[in-house]
């Protein structure tokens, strides 16, 4: 795959959205969020993911002016609406409404409904962690995946995440599908007409398949069984029943039911730090755990212990150096973006 400059993929996306009807200042929002996903190589939520927003903006689908309300307030809780807008810019709108109730309050949450996909929850929790702050969120999203011991798709792969600042240059990062396998990942082998692996997922009729197309048509299996199943049914709980949001198979699927709205729901909860510990010992503590975390004996063949987060950092730094990787197909649909939308694309691949 080819390398592109991070600063004109950004550039470039939020062209496109502010094309597609987004205000600059909102269009910058998302544009960041997706060029960060690909920057941590989490290519499934990054630019990858811009053509089917634009799509839904276009067809009304997404209201590219929403705006996010207070549905209901107390002192540490919001209950939020998104407005049907873009997933990203009312999470990270989301976020800063939360961040001085929990300055004061020690922690604020809120449920957010009425919302769309909304990328990486990491994403969140590291802005969260770059001012000194804990954020556990988690989310709903189409129905992709089954209760346990059945196959018709009700859950969604309903991930849970949280990042920890440390003192070692990146956050500790906990971001967790309860499906086996993020969707993404499968929605990446069906463009590429690869196979998927044994165990990802099963067809329609139930039955195991290696086929990323019926797979799609099917149900994604959940992480660890049961208890994949019960986190997923927790988090549909937060994020759907208390947040007013569609529930399981209500939700609008993002790629097929380009008719309706998604309504999708979220939940953030953010801790400030300094309520609970003095910050520079929460560091201390947490740096040492990851010392002797790295430090523990290792088994036979395993050069190094990793952190979590700590390759998603790497990648980061590499992808920033050297220029991001985009498949081939995603620089093409953006070209037919730039076409339909009169944007320029001014993109140049980063020399070898």
């Amino acid at each position: 795959m080819a390398r592109y400059r991070s600063e004109e993929i950004e550039h470039l996306a939020t062209r496109l959205a502010v094309a597609a009807g987004v205000s600059t200042s909102d269009a910058q929002i998302l544009a960041h969020s997706l060029v960060d996903a690909d920057l941590n190589g989490t290519s499934t939520h990054g630019l990858s993911r811009l053509g089917i927003y634009l799509q839904r903006l276009q067809r009304g689908l997404i209201d590219p002016r929403a705006q996010l309300t207070v549905d209901r307030r107390s002192p540490a809780v919001l209950a939020l609406d998104a407005g049907n807008g873009l997933g990203q810019v009312q999470a990270v709108k989301a976020l800063e409404l939360l961040k001085p109730m929990a300055r004061q309050n020690g922690i604020a949450a809120a449920t957010i409904r009425n919302s769309q996909h909304f990328g990486a929850l990491s994403y969140y929790c590291r802005l969260a962690a770059q001012e000194g702050m804990i954020l556990l969120a988690m989310s709903n999203c189409e129905p992709a995946m089954s209760a346990a011991g059945g196959f018709e798709p009700f859950f969604g792969t309903n991930p849970i995440a949280a990042s920890f600042p440390t003192g070692k240059g990146f956050p500790i990062k906990v971001d967790l599908a309860t499906a086996i396998v993020a969707r993404g990942n499968i929605i990446a082998a069906q463009r590429k007409g690869e196979a998927i692996p044994e165990g990802w997922a099963l067809d329609p009729q139930g039955e195991p398949t290696t086929d990323a197309q019926q797979a799609l048509l099917g149900t994604v299996l959940t992480m660890a069984g049961h208890k994949g199943y019960a986190l997923a049914l927790m988090i549909e709980m937060f994020s759907s029943v208390l947040s007013g949001s569609a529930i399981g198979s209500d939700i609008g699927s993002m790629y097929k039911n380009l008719d309706r709205k998604q309504d999708v729901g979220h939940f953030f909860v953010l801790l400030n730090i300094a309520a609970f510990i003095e910050p520079s010992e929460f560091l201390r503590r947490t740096d040492d755990t990851i010392d002797r975390l790295k430090g523990s004996k290792r088994r036979a063949g395993v050069e190094e212990i990793l952190i979590p987060g700590e390759r998603s950092a790497r990648k980061h730094e590499q992808n920033s150096r050297e220029g991001i990787p985009l498949a081939d197909e995603t620089v093409a649909e953006l070209k037919r973006w730039c076409r339909d939308l009169e944007v320029e694309f001014d993109w140049t691949e980063v020399a070898a």
